[in-house]
């Protein structure tokens, strides 16, 4: 059962990835022992890639069956495939390109030259059913083991953005986003149903300029203003943060972490 939010404060960016990737070492390696397999829910945005980056560089990443790894993505923008804003691509530059993964277990989001073309609510849909398809029997979405997010100063994670009509919607597991106020204005999301169905949630956020939202969410504001407040796991949710974005966060909740 979730106790509520854990936040661990690191000295700087640099040191955040590097745990954050140790972290997912040893929470990929959990699943693969306890299931046989494991799946991840990955994030784009300058955090997420940087956790992926460090786990390249890392040798612990060799400890991991990556055979065995399913990688789903909790949104993207709504794109065509190989786009460099796509987060895919880029976590495919970070690491996916560099490790023996089985392709028919990495599941990214459809693309605008994919089967339903510009179509976005038939591309999101086309997504829900394939999260159903890898579901355990009266279930949405797979049994996800971690999910990890990163926050937008506006206090927007995955593609769910504050006072958005997206963030009522609680029947599909994920939702074509139109009319985004970041670009690209359309975008494919899982809804909140299927992020909290996540057994831990990870929040990566660094930069004094996320400071208000971090704050913000941590300080009881509900999700229709601070979208990341409503992002919590089935077990665990953990805010992994640099001291800049720490700033707002009340300090009673605070761990620092030690390097």
């Amino acid at each position: 059962m979730n106790q509520g939010p854990t936040v661990v404060v690191h000295h700087d960016k640099q040191f955040l990835a590097d745990d954050a990737a140790a972290r997912l070492v040893l929470a990929i390696i959990d699943a693969q022992s306890s299931r046989g397999q494991a799946d991840i829910v990955l994030t784009g945005g300058s955090m997420g890639l940087a956790v992926l980056v460090s786990l390249r560089q890392s040798p612990a990443k060799d400890t991991i069956d990556w055979r065995h790894l399913n990688l789903w993505w909790s949104d993207e923008r709504f794109l065509p495939s190989g786009d460099p804003e796509r987060n895919v691509t880029q976590a495919r530059q970070a690491l996916l390109d560099s490790v023996p993964l089985d392709p028919s277990r990495v599941h990214p989001m459809p693309s605008t030259d994919g089967p339903d073309g510009s179509d976005v609510d038939a591309a999101a849909a086309r997504y829900g059913a394939e999260l159903a398809a890898a579901a355990p029997r009266g279930r949405d979405v797979p049994e996800f083991d971690l999910l990890m997010l990163g926050v937008g100063p506006d206090a927007h994670v995955a593609s769910l953005f504050p006072e958005h009509p997206a963030l009522h919607e609680r029947d599909a597991s994920t939702i074509g986003v139109r009319g985004a106020p970041k670009p690209p204005p359309v975008r494919v999301s899982m809804t909140f149903p299927s992020l909290c169905s996540a057994r831990d949630v990870w929040l990566l956020v660094s930069g004094p300029e996320k400071a208000g939202a971090v704050g913000l969410a941590l300080s009881g504001a509900g999700q229709m203003q601070a979208p990341a407040a409503g992002a919590v796991g089935l077990r665990s949710t953990t805010w992994f943060l640099d001291r800049a974005a720490a700033a707002h966060v009340p300090p009673q909740l605070i761990r620092l972490a030690s390097h």
